[in-house]
C-alpha cells in the first residue's frame, strides 16, 4: 500500500472572516510522507489592505512584508494543485481550512476534496495531560522548535513535528489501547479514523513487549514500579560557611542570602525538638529549599517521614519538578517521596471499565475515554487531575472517581492506585500532599499521616480558606436540576435512567415498588420546585431593565416556610431509601450482571450518592441553625430560578484547625511557612486566625535591600479622593491614569480593582476613548477563559494590558519583563457587604472589638502585600508599582500599607511627573 502524503498547513490572515473582508497574508505548507519531510511552500500573500495593528503586534509581519507579494488570486490554482491527494492537516482545522474554501470560492475553484486531520483533537487524546494545545505552548512542552510563534512558516514545521510526536507516541502505546482508539476514532470531528487504522496495522507487524503494562479487564495500564533508594548519609550543614559550600557546589555564581540560611536552622531546630513555629520569608528568601533542605537531611537522620502539604495543586507539581529535583542536587542524593492526594482524585478502574461498555456516548463522552485509554498506559498516578479534561467530559470524570463506596476494593486482589499510593507512603522520607488532603486525613479517627515526625505547611496562610472550603455546604439549583434530569424525564413524567429499565425488565423488582419509586420521585422532584419557587419569591427580586440584575442577601433575612424546607428534605430522605432497597436485590448478584449492566448500576449508585450528599447539604443550610455559621443566597433576576445559589459557610476557623493539629502538638514539629503572616501592628493576624497559641514563635526573613533595586513604587497625588467624588468621576481619573502609564511602559501591565463594577466600567470608558486601540485588552469578567488562561494571554502578547480583581492580587507569578507595572487602583478592602466578611464584623462588634482594625484593614494591608509580590519574582525584575488610592497619604492607616512593603524608595508624584519618569525609566531599560 503506498504511503499517505501529508499537507501540513498554516495560515495567517488579516482576521477571521473571509465573508467579511479578510484576508491571507502568509500561507505555508508542509508535506510529509513515511514521517519525513519531503517538501515545503511557503509565501507572503498581499492582502491588498493594511494589516490590523494587533495583528502585526501578534505575527510580526508587516506592511511593508507584504506590499510586493503576490494577491491570493494569483497562486490559489498552484496552492489547490498541491494539496490534492493528500491529507489535509492544520493546527485547529476549523479555522484554516474553511478560510482557505472561502478563498478559493472566491477565487473561483471548486470547493477542495479530501481527508483532513486536526491536530488539536489529536494531541488531546494523544497527550491527555499537557498543560495547553495551543501550538506555542504544546511545542514547548514536546521540545518542539517554535521560534517565531504566529509565522505560518514556522507554525506550519512546528505542526508537522507534533503529528509526528503523535504519531511515535501512538507506536509507544500497547496495542491494545490504539484498537481501542480506532474502535471510537469514528466518532471524532475530524478524520483521524484512518490514522489510527494505519497504527493498528503498524504494530500488528511488531511483536509486542508486555513487560511495561499489565491488563486490567482488557485495558492496558502501565505497571507501577515504586525504586526504593538506600538512604545516604548526610548531614545538615550548621555553620554559616558549609551552607554556602553547600551551595556554591551545585549552584553557579550562589549568592548568599543570610535570611535563607536563618529560616533553614529555624526549620531545622523545630524538626529536632518537635516545636511549632511561623516562618514569614519574604519573596527573594528562596523559601521552599529553606525548609526543603532541613526536611530531607531531618527523615534520612531520624528514620521518620516529613510532610510538606502547599494549598494549590499547581504549587505541589511546582514542588515536585522543579525544587525537589533542586535539592537533590544540593544534597547530592535521591529522595524517597510520595504524592498523597485525596481519595477522590484518583481513578475507579472498575467503573472506568464498566463505562467502556456504554455505547451511546456523546462527543465528549467518547473523547474523554479516548484520553484516559492512553492516559493509563503512560500514567504513575492514577491521579484524574493530570487530565486536561474539557467541555463535557468534565461531567463523566466525576462519576468514576474513586470514591468510599468502592473501599471493598481493599478486600479484592485487584489493582487500585489510591492503595498504591498509600503503599508508597509507608516507604517515603517526604510525603507531598496538599492543605484540603491533610485536613481531611487528620480529622479522621485513624489518620494515614498519624506517626510522622513532622509537618512543613508552605503557604500557611491558606489554610485558613482551605479549611473553610472545607466546611462550606453550597446549593446552586443548576446542580439539583441537572442530578434530577439523569434520572428522569420530567416532560414525559417517566424515569429513564438505564438501571431503572433494567429493574423494571428483570422481574426481580415487584412493578408495584417501582411504580410508587417513579411516582415517589416526581412527587419529591414538584415539592423541590414548590420550595424553590418560595425562595425565590421571598427573595423579592423585582425584574428591571437595569444590566445588573444579580443580588445577594443574607439568608437570615428571609422569611422562609421551614415545614416546607423539611418536607423537601424528608421525601428525598425516603426515596433514597426505596430506591436503595430495590438496588440491593441486583448487588447481590452483581457478577452475574453483564458489563453494560454493571455500568448502569454504578452510574446509578453514583447518582444515589450524589443525591445523599446534596441532601445533607439542604439540611445544612436550611434546617440546622448554627451560629458558627453565616449564609447567603445569590441570585441574577433575569435567569430565574436558574440563577439561585446559596452558600454556608463558617465565621471563624480558627477552633477547627486547631482541633484538628492539637493532637500532634508537643509530640510532632509543625512549621507554618508563607510570605504574608503579619501586619504593621498586628503581627499575630494570620497566627490567631489560625488559632495558634501566643506562644508559639514568629520569625520573619526579610530579602536583602537589593533584592528589590529594580522596584519603583509611586504614589499618584494629583488623584481625586475617592471619598469626596462621585465614582463616575474617579473611573475618569483611572482611566486617565492607566492610559498614560500603559502608553509609557508600551503595555505590560497589571491593573488591580476590588470590585467587578469599577473595572468593567473604567474598561469600558478606555475602550470608548480609544487611546488604547494599539494594545489588547484582557479584563476578568469580561474577555472569556479562567485566570490561567487570561495570565497566559497577557503573557503572548507584548502590548497588552491585564484588568483583574481579587484573584489576581495573590498567586500570580509573571517574572521578567513580561510586567511592567502594577497598578492599585483602590486600597484592597473587602467590601463591606460581601457577606462572609459582615458576618465576621458582626461577630466581633459583639464581642466588642473594632473590626476594622481588627479584620479590615489587616486583610487589607495583606493583599497590598501579596499586589506588590506579583512585580518582583526574581532579583533580576523590575518594575513601577503604582498606587492611585490617595487614602494611602491621607488617612492615618495610610502608613500602615506603605510599611508592609520592603524597603524600597516611595515617591509622592503627580501624574505628570510620574509619567515622564516612567518613559525615562522604560526608555534606559
Amino acid at each position: 500500500m503506498e504511503s499517505q502524503m501529508y499537507a501540513i498547513v498554516d495560515l495567517e490572515t488579516t482576521g477571521h472572516s473571509p465573508k467579511q473582508g479578510d484576508r491571507i497574508i502568509q500561507l505555508a505548507i508542509v508535506f510529509m510522507k513515511d514521517w519525513q519531510i519531503v517538501d515545503t511552500y511557503t509565501t507572503f500573500v498581499n492582502p491588498g489592505k493594511k494589516i490590523p495593528f494587533f495583528i502585526q503586534d501578534l505575527t510580526h509581519i508587516h506592511d511593508a512584508d507584504v506590499k510586493d507579494a503576490q494577491p491570493f488570486e494569483t497562486i490559489a490554482s498552484t496552492v489547490y494543485d498541491m494539496l490534492q491527494d493528500c491529507v489535509f492537516v492544520a493546527h485547529n482545522i476549523d479555522f484554516d481550512l474553511p478560510f482557505l474554501q472561502e478563498e478559493f470560492k472566491r477565487c473561483g475553484l471548486s470547493k477542495w476534496l479530501g481527508k483532513s486531520m486536526d491536530t488539536v483533537e489529536l494531541a488531546k487524546i494523544i497527550f491527555p495531560s499537557a498543560f495547553s494545545y495551543k501550538l506555542q505552548e504544546i511545542a514547548v512542552e514536546l521540545e518542539i522548535l517554535l521560534t517565531n510563534a504566529h509565522r505560518a512558516d514556522d507554525d506550519a514545521m512546528a505542526t508537522a513535528l507534533l503529528l509526528k510526536k503523535c504519531w511515535e507516541r501512538l507506536m509507544e502505546l500497547p496495542l491494545d489501547t490504539v484498537q481501542q482508539l480506532h474502535t471510537r476514532s469514528f466518532k471524532l470531528k475530524s478524520g483521524l479514523s484512518h490514522l489510527f487504522f494505519e497504527a493498528v496495522q503498524e504494530k500488528r507487524k511488531k511483536v509486542e513487549l508486555l513487560d511495561t503494562h499489565f491488563d486490567y479487564r482488557n485495558v492496558p495500564i502501565k505497571l507501577q514500579i515504586t525504586e526504593q533508594i538506600a538512604n545516604a548519609e548526610i548531614k545538615y550543614p550548621h555553620s554559616t560557611e558549609e551552607k554556602k559550600a553547600l551551595f556554591s557546589r551545585a549552584i553557579t555564581g550562589f549568592e548568599v542570602r543570610e535570611g535563607q540560611f536563618q529560616m533553614m536552622d529555624a526549620v531545622w531546630n523545630s524538626l529536632k525538638h518537635h516545636t511549632e513555629i511561623l516562618s514569614e520569608a519574604s519573596t527573594g528568601i528562596g523559601k521552599t529549599l529553606a525548609y526543603l533542605i532541613p526536611s530531607i537531611v531531618y527523615a534520612k537522620q531520624h528514620k521518620e517521614q516529613v510532610v510538606i502539604s502547599t494549598y494549590t495543586s499547581h504549587l505541589l507539581d511546582q514542588l515536585i519538578s522543579d525544587e525537589l529535583p533542586k535539592a537533590e542536587k544540593l544534597l547530592q542524593c535521591k529522595i524517597n517521596i510520595a504524592v498523597l492526594k485525596g481519595m477522590e482524585h484518583y481513578i475507579d478502574l472498575d467503573r472506568f471499565c464498566d463505562s467502556l461498555a456504554v455505547s451511546d456516548d456523546t462527543y465528549d463522552e467518547n473523547f474523554l475515554k479516548m484520553q484516559i485509554l492512553v492516559w493509563l498506559a503512560v500514567s504513575a498516578t492514577g491521579d484524574l487531575n493530570e487530565v486536561n479534561v474539557s467541555g463535557g467530559g468534565r461531567l463523566l470524570i466525576d462519576r468514576i472517581r474513586r470514591t468510599s463506596t468502592t473501599a471493598d476494593t481493599k478486600n479484592k486482589n485487584v489493582f487500585d492506585f489510591y492503595l498504591e499510593a498509600l503503599k508508597q507512603c509507608e516507604h517515603a522520607e517526604l510525603i507531598i500532599t496538599n492543605h484540603a488532603m491533610l485536613i481531611a486525613d487528620l480529622e479522621r479517627a485513624t489518620p494515614i499521616l498519624d506517626h510522622v515526625g513532622g509537618f512543613v505547611l508552605d503557604e500557611g496562610h491558606q489554610m485558613i480558606q482551605a479549611a473553610t472550603m472545607r466546611e462550606e455546604k453550597t446549593f446552586t439549583y443548576r446542580s439539583w436540576k441537572y442530578l434530577f434530569g439523569q434520572l428522569g424525564h420530567f416532560d414525559e413524567r417517566q424515569m429513564t435512567h438505564l438501571f431503572y429499565q433494567l429493574m423494571k425488565s428483570s422481574d426481580r423488582v415487584p412493578l408495584r415498588t417501582l411504580t410508587k419509586l417513579e411516582n415517589q420521585f416526581f412527587q419529591m422532584t414538584d415539592l423541590f420546585e414548590d420550595a424553590i419557587a418560595h425562595v425565590q419569591s421571598s427573595m423579592n427580586l423585582p425584574y428591571t431593565n437595569r444590566k445588573n440584575q444579580k443580588k445577594t442577601i443574607m439568608l437570615k433575612d428571609i422569611l422562609l416556610k421551614k415545614p416546607l424546607l423539611q418536607q423537601v428534605s424528608h421525601m428525598i430522605m425516603e426515596w433514597l431509601k426505596l430506591a436503595e432497597q430495590s438496588t440491593q436485590v441486583f448487588l447481590s448478584y452483581h457478577d452475574d450482571l453483564a458489563v453494560s449492566q454493571k455500568a448502569a448500576l454504578a452510574d446509578w449508585q453514583y447518582w444515589l450518592r450524589e443525591l445523599r450528599i446534596m441532601e445533607s447539604k439542604w439540611s445544612a443550610i436550611f434546617l440546622v441553625p448554627n451560629d458558627e455559621m453565616t449564609s447567603w443566597a445569590e441570585a441574577d433576576a433575569r435567569s430565574l430560578p436558574n440563577s439561585i445559589q446559596i452558600y454556608n459557610r463558617p465565621i471563624q476557623i480558627a477552633d477547627h484547625i486547631t482541633e484538628v493539629f492539637d493532637r500532634y502538638r508537643a509530640k510532632q514539629s509543625i512549621i507554618w511557612a508563607s510570605g504574608t503572616l503579619t501586619v504593621p501592628g498586628n503581627r499575630r493576624f494570620i497566627a490567631d486566625q489560625l488559632g495558634l497559641a501566643q506562644d508559639v514563635p514568629l520569625f520573619q526573613f526579610q530579602a536583602p535591600t537589593e533584592y528589590y533595586k529594580g522596584a519603583n513604587v509611586y504614589v499618584v497625588e494629583d488623584m481625586p479622593d475617592i471619598q469626596q467624588v462621585s465614582q463616575a468621576e474617579y473611573i475618569e481619573a483611572v482611566a486617565e491614569a492607566v492610559i498614560q502609564t500603559v502608553l509609557a511602559t508600551a503595555g505590560r501591565c497589571f491593573v488591580l480593582f476590588t470590585s467587578q463594577d469599577m473595572l468593567r466600567k473604567t474598561v469600558l470608558l478606555i475602550q470608548e476613548i480609544g487611546a488604547l486601540e494599539d494594545y489588547m485588552i484582557f479584563a476578568q469578567g469580561m474577555s472569556s477563559g479562567s485566570r490561567m488562561r487570561l495570565l497566559k494571554m497577557f503573557q503572548r502578547f507584548e502590548h497588552s494590558v491585564l484588568f483583574g480583581t481579587n484573584s489576581f492580587w495573590e498567586g500570580v507569578d509573571v517574572p521578567g519583563d513580561a510586567l511592567s507595572a502594577v497598578i492599585v487602583v483602590r486600597l484592597p478592602f473587602s467590601a463591606p457587604e460581601e457577606p462572609l466578611f459582615k458576618a465576621k464584623s458582626i461577630k466581633m462588634q459583639q464581642q466588642g472589638l473594632n473590626s476594622f482594625y481588627r479584620l479590615s484593614l489587616p486583610e487589607a494591608i495583606l493583599r497590598f502585600k501579596q499586589g506588590f509580590g506579583r512585580l518582583i519574582r526574581s532579583s533580576e525584575d523590575k518594575g513601577a508599582f503604582i498606587v492611585l488610592d490617595r487614602r494611602i497619604e491621607t488617612k492615618s492607616y495610610g502608613r500602615d500599607f506603605l510599611q508592609a512593603l520592603p524597603n524600597v524608595e516611595i515617591r509622592k508624584v503627580t501624574l505628570e511627573n510620574m509619567v515622564f519618569d516612567l518613559e525615562d525609566w522604560y526608555n534606559n531599560k
